[in-house]
């Protein structure tokens, strides 16, 4: 190698160093609502605008009707058959996969299940009320709609839990039919046996 050419090495890059700045202070201290323990208090309180949500005046009857009802939603089981449970809380009709339930409920004993629920917190008729069913068979459907009629009241008022526990109404009734085992005719009745 000739003397001339000179070896050169890489130089190290070193990172640009950052300012850190020290935070500045706010100038305005924040004020948050205070609490309210008492009625008293709750009649000197004043509320601030800032924190409310603004209501235009010419909201007319129209606009407020053409708004989403509120609804508690539930589902309910029996047997095979599962029911889809709307309770609104205006009131309204009570409609089975888009029919009345009592076109959809044919015998009195049906609709007397139907209306278990709502009959035990005396509050047939008081809300519209929207379910779609679907699977197994009539009794089973009945007996699904009242499980998620009183779930749905569950969620609209906790306190009716109690009254219908106790009636029953809470509770998924786990039994279902037994499966046809081979060589029986149904779950256990064996055929018939001729000793001649």
């Amino acid at each position: 190698m000739p003397a001339s050419k000179k070896i050169t090495t890489a130089k190290k890059r070193t990172p640009a160093k950052v300012k850190i700045e020290p935070m500045r202070e706010r100038k305005e201290p924040v004020t948050l609502p205070r609490r309210i323990d008492t009625l008293a208090e709750a009649d000197d309180f004043e509320f601030s605008t800032d924190f409310m949500p603004v209501e235009h005046e010419d909201q007319s009857d129209e606009v407020r009707a053409r708004r989403p009802d509120r609804y508690f939603e539930a589902v309910g089981r029996r047997k095979s058959a599962i029911a889809r449970v709307r309770v609104f809380t205006r009131a309204g009709d009570f409609s089975v996969n888009g029919k009345p339930y009592e076109q959809y409920f044919t015998t009195i004993e049906l609709r007397n299940i139907v209306e278990d629920s709502l009959k035990k917190m005396k509050l047939l008729g008081r809300f519209r009320v929207s379910a779609k069913m679907s699977g197994g068979g009539m009794h089973g459907q009945a007996e699904a709609l009242r499980h998620g009629l009183a779930r749905c009241l569950v969620k609209f008022n906790p306190d009716f839990r109690k009254r219908l526990r106790r009636a029953g109404f809470m509770t998924r009734d786990p039994r279902v039919k037994e499966r046809k085992k081979f060589g029986l005719k149904k779950a256990r009745r064996a055929p018939q046996w001729a000793k001649r």
